[in-house]
């Protein structure tokens, strides 16, 4: 029950103003389908953080902490650049569905956003602390939905009454300072 609660509680913290709940503000805003998105954070961060045992731990070995944090870096600094970048449904089509649908575009895109991400680190770490591999994925995986599920429902209000360029700009703008600090190695 610890690593239950542990994890729960220190995802949940780590995910407040992370990069992973700028980007369901930005699902919430765009497709407006919150149970879709909301499935989908699921589905992906149970994968994610199912997996973050495994491969995580291949991944810290195989690439040293200071390469980590240059593609860290260079991964937030892409992300703003993207958020700055409009599509056909920023341009009005609000009823533009992606391709594979809001359910399967949230699972792969939250899935990637995840990688290499505090609390996918989290999990690995707290797996190896309390061995007990289901414990941990659960309450990370609840810690993750704890802090991003509201945001979807929220998220999807204030955009209602805030222009999709501004959400965008404010986003690009977090994202940018975010790789910044990467890059000069702070956080």
């Amino acid at each position: 029950m610890e690593a239950f609660l542990v994890s729960t509680g220190i995802v949940a913290l780590a995910e407040m103003g992370d990069k992973t709940q700028l980007l369901t503000l930005v699902l919430a805003a765009r497709f407006r389908k919150p149970w879709a998105i909301v499935g989908g954070i699921l589905v992906a961060t149970l994968a994610n953080h199912g997996l973050a045992g495994a491969v995580g731990s291949w991944v810290t070995t195989l690439l040293g902490p200071d390469v980590l944090r240059w593609v860290l870096g260079g991964s937030f600094i892409a992300m703003a650049v993207w958020m700055l970048i409009p599509d056909k449904l920023d341009e009005g089509e609000d009823e533009a569905a992606p391709r594979f649908g809001v359910f399967l575009t949230t699972v792969v895109v939250f899935f990637l956003a995840e990688m290499g991400d505090k609390t996918q680190i989290a999990t690995v770490m707290l797996a190896a602390q309390y061995q007990a591999w289901f414990a941990v994925v659960t309450g990370t995986t609840l810690g993750m939905m704890l802090a991003n599920a509201p945001v979807v429902w929220l998220g999807e209000a204030i955009t209602r009454r805030v222009p999709l360029k501004v959400v965008h700009t404010v986003s690009a703008l977090v994202f940018a300072i975010l790789g910044a600090l990467a890059l000069l190695g702070w956080g």
